[in-house]
């Protein structure tokens, strides 16, 4: 019996101190600052739960649409968590990325292949790329992008971009 008892008292004594070093954690700000900074990645892990749910023969594929835009948000949430949630004013055309992965994504595994959804997949994400390249065009984006058409200009003219056994080179 005194054995049973020696159990219980050792149990006791580390849930006891489980308990005060979670108390002194929260009172330390370790938990808020870790809810503030790692928030984001709740959202990635409920998007790679749905995909787990899918590939594990548990759900149709109609759960990707929702597990690809969340995978897709939570990336851009933690982009903006860690440079600053004024990127969204640069950023939102994301969210319409989000749902084309979704739905790219339902097409690609859906069986048999539901009529039209490749097309809206491929609008969403080409209406979206042109709307973050809008928004990007007002910010030093553009110089990135200046500076690198620049280059490609200048590489085509030195002739690096000409392949060598190409038949309508021949006569340049």
């Amino acid at each position: 019996m005194e054995k049973m008892s020696s159990k219980n008292d050792v149990r006791l004594g580390l849930f006891i101190v489980i308990a005060g070093v979670v108390i002194l954690l929260g009172k330390l700000g370790v938990f808020g600052f870790l809810g503030r900074t790692l928030w984001p990645f709740a959202i990635i892990i409920v998007g790679l739960l749905l995909h787990l749910l899918f590939f594990g023969k548990r759900a149709r594929a109609y759960v990707l649409i929702p597990g690809g835009a969340l995978v897709v948000y939570g990336l851009l949430f933690a982009i903006c968590n860690f440079w600053g949630f004024d990127l969204l004013s640069y950023l939102w055309p994301m969210f319409l990325l989000g749902i084309a992965v979704g739905v790219y994504e339902y097409h690609m595994f859906e069986s048999p292949k539901p009529e039209g959804v490749l097309l809206i997949a491929l609008f969403l994400g080409v209406v979206s790329l042109v709307l973050l390249f809008f928004t990007l065009l007002h910010t030093g984006a553009i110089y990135v992008l200046a500076v690198l058409l620049i280059a490609l200009g200048i590489w085509f003219i030195s002739g690096k971009g000409r392949s060598r056994g190409n038949k309508w080179n021949r006569g340049w």
